[in-house]
């Protein structure tokens, strides 16, 4: 984690950022696995990339749809026992999937591991937007601890596939996620209402219709993320072959997958250095538009040159996180951010990124690979819409905050 930004934080601040941005990490490094093992599926079981896709929306939908039972109940047990509830219980999923005899097994393993997954995001968001101050840099080192989980867990998954067992790929996580459970019952405290802070400009009442518009976007950038992140290894895989035709086709759409990623740690501290500066609307509405060229790009993209056009988009897909982090908690009153990072991610992950994995197996299974990515971008037109309707609630606020 970047040392400027922990030193302006307390001890305990540093503590809960160590241990959510940690458990982040492994949220996004465990359901990254499976999609990085696709080719290996696809020519090793036989399986078609429909198939494929439908064992991958089992995970996502599930990552979506437990979102908003944890965003209820956070205001109930409060974000310490839930972090230990997705910590141990995805352990377990993962230990479902390494002893997984049928494609069947797996695939429940997957969705056990998905709605696990999906308590973090509503209890880690809301810890942070309650006690740290500088909310956007806070929302930026966390984020980045995503991005690398995002980064390491497709390589991870590449180099056990084409050098060990693709299981190991998964039972890591699992020894990673029992682990983090004993250091957050150890090092987290109890949390205490009085002591959280507030540190952004919260409504005392949430704003509908801002939330709507903020809505939208989320489940457009939601939909694009889960095509382009359970597809990419695969396009990787077939378009980098002429130039890379040295490394294993497993282990090429791991390592460059990582590499995007990579781009969007970059992406992630961009982002969390402006939204601390201007009008997060409005920056969510720019970076939406920069990542529609990018995407179309990539389907018509091959060998260096789709490496050099995914990087780029590495950077702009991953650089709204900590911004639309942070205008969520703008957009939403004290009692029910939880409610409200609970129904986005639902939004972006289970209705967004859940479909999108069967939608883009479909496209993959009927026309190519590549003709996923443009229609990535044809997905964003709706966020671009509503962006400029969202921008226009904040009329009040200047651009330079």
């Amino acid at each position: 984690m970047p040392r400027q930004g922990l030193s302006i934080l307390s001890k305990t601040e540093r503590t809960v950022l160590t241990i959510t941005g940690l458990s982040h990490l492994a949220v996004h490094a465990q359901m990254l696995v499976f999609p990085a093992l696709l080719p290996l599926f696809h020519k090793q079981f036989g399986l078609g990339f429909d198939t494929l896709g439908l064992m991958a929306t089992a995970g996502a939908f599930m990552f979506g749809l437990g979102a908003i039972p944890a965003g209820l109940l956070e205001s109930r047990l409060g974000g310490r026992k839930l972090l230990v509830i997705y910590q141990v219980g995805s352990g377990f999923a993962a230990l479902i999937i390494v002893t997984a005899q049928t494609i069947f097994q797996i695939t429940v393993g997957l969705a056990v591991l998905g709605a696990m997954s999906s308590i973090y995001h509503p209890a880690g968001l809301t810890i942070l937007s309650h006690r740290l101050k500088h909310l956007s840099k806070g929302m930026s080192i966390h984020g980045i601890a995503g991005s690398i989980g995002l980064a390491v867990g497709p390589l991870l998954a590449g180099i056990f596939a084409e050098f060990g067992d693709w299981k190991f790929a998964f039972g890591i996580w699992m020894v990673w996620q029992f682990f983090l459970s004993g250091a957050t019952i150890l090092l987290i405290p109890n949390r205490s209402r009085a002591s959280d802070s507030e540190n952004v400009t919260s409504p005392n009442k949430t704003d509908i219709y801002s939330l709507a518009l903020y809505y939208i976007i989320s489940i457009c950038m939601g939909f694009a993320f889960g095509g382009f992140t359970t597809y990419m290894p695969s396009l990787f895989a077939s378009q980098t072959g002429s130039v890379f035709e040295y490394i294993p086709e497993t282990l090429r759409g791991g390592f460059f997958t990582t590499l995007v990623f990579i781009g969007g740690i970059v992406g992630q501290t961009i982002g969390g250095v402006l939204g601390d500066k201007y009008n997060r609307a409005a920056l969510l509405f720019f970076i939406v538009l920069i990542n529609i060229p990018f995407f179309a790009l990539m389907g018509y993209a091959s060998g260096l040159f789709l490496i050099i056009v995914s990087l780029m988009l590495g950077i702009a897909h991953f650089s709204p996180q900590p911004i639309s982090n942070a205008l969520l908690a703008e957009l939403t009153s004290i009692r029910q951010r939880g409610l409200g990072y609970g129904i986005s991610f639902f939004l972006s992950f289970g209705i967004g990124g859940g479909i999108a994995p069967a939608v883009c197996g479909w496209i993959a299974e009927h026309y190519t690979i590549s003709a996923i990515f443009p229609f990535m971008a044809i997905s964003l037109l709706p966020a671009v819409i509503s962006g400029p309707l969202l921008i226009k609630r904040f009329h009040h606020s200047s651009w330079n905050r």
